[in-house]
């Protein structure tokens, strides 16, 4: 089958989807910034393309005795997060060439410095070139090698928040690193919820947003609905033992098999499993795949979206906003128009709708930036209008 793994979770093939639907208006603990740049240099082998490889640095800042929105606190809060390029200065000593590019849920900077996003994004002439950006990639609280509660505090872990998530994210880019504004912030699926919230928390923050694959409403629905059945499934497994168990319960592996099923794209599924033995083999893969995950934080990660909406504020919105979603995309279906409803109320906003085709991805296509790079490209290109 042409199904692989991700550590993210995702679902993953090439894709290329051709034309668009337009709408709204036409289209530290880090070193010095001066010397935080990165190599990129161009290679090739025999028989294949040139790509270019990106050697990022990667830090990790603790902040201590840190409170959540809600007054928790954590004694010592670790970020990791990872630098592309060299920052450049305007002429009043301010970085001007920031992007913040913010991961979707379950995944972390690991993802976004693969070979696909390298040569999608950051290559040479690419919309995120490093030779011309300097690029933050943060593994959001709760993920990756920031602090979660698999590593120690298990369900005593604080219950954070998208807010919180954007919060620290905010706190890393200004007090650490020491730039008070972005070129742009740019996300996927949860990474898109934050980027949303970064234009209505931290208005005068950047210069635009990118949020792909999601809507800028609350999660509700069927969305809201599956999500809240793997987490009573997980808390009702007797193995769970209220987070405090010793091996993951066996709902987890369940749970997993049903993400991965509503992230795919129901064609591509389609083309996919066409036979019970090909559905058992993918079901124990998962089941395999799914000792290399925790409980309690996929619980508190599925749990972080409770209180994101971003409606209301639509209008206060100073930024540039260009919007991507997926016709396929069963988290999102543009059936329901809401991105179109609601992109009208944006001051400056622009929205692309990428059409469904017979093995569209579905939610997983936001993780191939080779499918969304031509809205890139588009968005950073109006940001320097």
């Amino acid at each position: 089958m042409r199904l692989r793994f991700h550590t993210s979770l995702v679902v993953a093939m090439t894709l290329a989807l051709g034309g668009i639907a337009l709408g709204g208006a036409p289209p530290i603990d880090a070193q010095p910034l001066a010397t935080a740049g990165v190599a990129a240099t161009p290679t090739s082998t025999a028989g294949s393309k040139s790509t270019t490889v990106v050697n990022p640095r990667e830090e990790d800042v603790t902040y201590s005795n840190y409170t959540f929105r809600d007054g928790e606190t954590l004694a010592q809060l670790r970020l990791h997060y990872a630098l592309l390029g060299t920052p450049h200065l305007d002429r009043n000593g301010q970085v001007d060439n920031a992007v913040l590019l913010l991961h979707w849920t379950f995944s972390s900077s690991q993802d976004l410095l693969s070979p696909e996003f390298q040569e999608a994004l950051f290559a040479p002439g690419a919309p995120f070139d490093v030779n011309r950006y300097f690029v933050i990639i943060p593994d959001a609280i709760g993920h990756g090698r920031s602090s979660k509660p698999s590593n120690g505090l298990k369900a005593g872990f604080p219950q954070y928040s998208y807010d919180d998530m954007v919060d620290l994210q905010h706190k890393l880019v200004t007090e650490t690193l020491g730039i008070p504004h972005l070129k742009a912030v740019v996300g996927m699926s949860m990474g898109c919820m934050n980027a949303w919230q970064w234009a209505e928390d931290y208005p005068d923050a950047m210069d635009g947003i990118m949020p792909i694959a999601c809507f800028p409403a609350p999660i509700s629905g069927r969305n809201l609905l599956w999500r809240r059945i793997l987490v009573d499934g997980i808390e009702s497994d007797p193995a769970y033992d209220d987070g405090n168990y010793t091996q993951q319960p066996p709902a987890l592996a369940e749970a997993l098999n049903v993400e991965l099923m509503m992230i795919n794209g129901v064609s591509n599924l389609q083309t996919e499993f066409t036979s019970p033995a090909q559905v058992d083999g993918y079901i124990h893969g998962v089941d395999s795949a799914a000792t290399g995950f925790d409980a309690n934080d996929f619980i508190y990660a599925f749990n972080a979206s409770r209180s994101f909406n971003a409606e209301p504020l639509l209008g206060t919105i100073k930024a540039k906003v260009y919007a991507v979603n997926l016709g396929a995309d069963e988290f999102y279906p543009d059936s329901l128009q809401i991105l179109e409803q609601d992109m009208p109320k944006v001051p400056n906003g622009r929205y692309v709708v990428l059409p469904a085709s017979v093995d569209a991805l579905g939610h997983s296509a936001m993780e191939h930036p080779d499918i969304w790079k031509a809205q890139a490209a588009n968005f950073m290109k109006w940001l320097g209008e």
